[in-house]
This record gives structure tokens, C-alpha cells and sequence, in this order.
């Protein structure tokens, strides 16, 4: 009598499928923590690097920072997003939350639609992240997309103009300065120094700058 052979589900690089189709397999592999479907091609993780893993938590935490200091906006890090025909997993986001006029929703388990700032950390995805991610960011809608190179220690900060990502020019005092989130300020030196405190400091004198404070006004009038 002929055994019928079932095969073990699991997530391939490069394999096509919906969201639906990529979110129940997920499900059904709970060892799996980093995949993502990016514009309906999987892409599974390496393993993560020390490097990787340390320049990710300053960045979380320099995000973490401003989000407290700035009701109405909420961040993350690794989270599955519903965004297009994808469920990418930015390294950090920043968002402006529903309930304070944001872009994005919230879903049963995922946050849907783009967040308007995506961090992606690249040392072994600077291909993906790139090339296809920052093509999906671009057409779902991330305001802001900040790509950190870590073999190079390039900074490179986009912002969404018309519908295309334009590279902001290098800052003549090294301090990137958001758009989209007034006040969040980045010391570029600090940050690659792993200088908690300089890049603190930074990041205060933007937090007391005018253009914050009516940031501020503007999410809790639209609450």
C-alpha cells in the first residue's frame, strides 16, 4: 500500500505567493522569526549580525527616544507590515499613529499600509533593500526611507517627492535633520561612534526646537 508523502511547509527565497498564502505558512513554521514578501517574492534572513543587531538597537533607540518625547507618533522594530501586495519587516519604523491623522492602520496582528519612516540596516540585504524594498516603500507610500551602510558607514536619508525617492544631501554640520518628524535630529559622527549621549544631545536641541513644538500641536488637534 502506496504512503502518502507530505512535505514540511516552509518559507524559499525566491519563491512566488500572495500575503495570504506567505502569513499561513509563516504561521505554521513558529521557529521562523525573519521573512518577508516583497512585492510577492519571499525573501528569508540570514542570520543576523552582531554588527547588525548593535547599529539596529541604536537606531530603535534613537527612534524609541523621539516617539516618547512626541505624543501621537509610535515606533517599532522587526514588525511584519501589511503594505501592497507584501509583508515586508522594516529594521525600525516611525509612524504617526491612526488616531493622530498617520498613513498606516492598525490590523488584528499587523500594522497595514507604510509607515511614513522605514530604517533598513544593510550588510548582507544592501541588494534587497535597495532594489526591490525600496521600490515597494516607494510605491506604498514611506515618506522617509533611511538605508545605513555598514560596510561603508554611509548614511543615505530619502525622502518622497512626487512619488520618487530624492537622496538628501549630505548635512554641512553632520546632523540629518527629518522632514516629516520636525525635531528628529541624527549626528551622523555620534551614531557611528556608538556615542549614546552626543547623539542624545543631538537629538534634544531638535526636540526643543520650535518646529517640534507646533508638531506637537498639530497630532493632538487632530486626535
Amino acid at each position: 500500500m502506496p504512503f502518502l508523502v507530505v512535505s514540511p511547509t516552509e518559507l524559499v527565497t525566491c519563491e512566488r505567493m500572495t500575503v495570504d498564502e506567505f502569513l499561513h505558512r509563516w504561521e505554521e513554521l513558529p521557529d521562523l522569526k525573519n521573512a518577508e514578501l516583497i512585492n510577492g517574492v519571499v525573501h528569508v534572513s540570514s542570520l543576523v549580525s552582531y554588527g547588525h543587531g548593535s547599529l539596529a538597537t541604536l537606531i530603535s533607540w534613537w527612534l524609541a527616544h523621539y516617539a516618547y518625547a512626541t505624543p501621537g507618533c509610535g515606533g517599532g522594530s522587526n514588525g511584519t507590515w501589511l503594505m501592497l501586495d507584501s509583508a515586508p519587516q522594516p529594521d525600525a519604523y516611525l509612524r504617526i499613529l491612526p488616531a493622530h491623522g498617520g498613513q498606516s492602520s492598525d490590523g488584528k496582528l499587523y500594522a497595514v499600509g507604510a509607515p511614513e519612516l522605514a530604517v533598513e540596516i544593510c550588510l548582507t540585504s544592501t541588494e534587497v533593500d535597495f532594489g526591490p524594498k525600496r521600490k515597494l516603500y516607494q510605491r506604498a507610500g514611506v515618506l522617509e526611507y533611511i538605508t545605513i551602510e555598514t560596510f561603508r558607514k554611509r548614511i543615505v536619508w530619502r525622502m518622497l517627492v512626487d512619488g520618487v525617492y530624492l537622496q538628501q544631501d549630505a548635512p554641512s554640520d553632520g546632523i540629518f535633520r527629518s522632514e516629516i518628524f520636525p525635531g528628529l535630529w541624527l549626528d551622523v559622527a555620534a551614531f557611528w561612534a556608538d556615542d549614546g549621549a552626543k547623539m542624545l544631545a543631538a537629538l534634544n536641541a531638535g526636540l526643543a526646537a520650535e518646529d517640534h513644538r507646533k508638531f506637537m500641536e498639530r497630532l493632538a488637534a487632530a486626535k
